[in-house]
């Protein structure tokens, strides 16, 4: 577990952003990302009848629909225990693979970054 006190402020407020994101809409995972201008987007999940996306693709989507060339970091706040292997592409497919995804537990407390990868 990782302190949210100990986190670098971009990255805490990424985090918080995400987990708010996701209280708010009332969705099971809030999202955001943090481009190379350091702007941030933030999503929660969608889900419509024609229509399903994690809160991490929607923040990747968001975020190339208003110009990012890359990110820096992403963060997912979220119940289950891991990051789908769709999620990571979609950070590793704007961010590269090094790009860290911050996920967090619905406290909004990191449980563990893994990189894009």
């Amino acid at each position: 577990m990782t302190d949210s006190s100990a986190l670098d402020p971009e990255d805490r407020k990424i985090v918080t952003l995400a987990r708010s994101a996701r209280a708010r809409n009332g969705v099971p995972e809030g999202a955001a990302v943090r481009d190379e201008t350091g702007r941030t987007y933030v999503a929660g999940t969608v889900e419509l009848p024609s229509l399903r996306l994690s809160a991490l693709r929607t923040a990747v989507a968001m975020a190339v629909a208003s110009g990012a060339k890359s990110l820096e970091a992403a963060a997912v706040v979220t119940g289950e225990s891991a990051v789908s292997e769709d999620d990571l592409a979609a950070v590793r497919d704007l961010g590269g693979p090094g790009t860290p995804v911050l996920v967090a537990g619905p406290d909004g407390v990191v449980g563990r970054t893994v990189t894009a990868g």
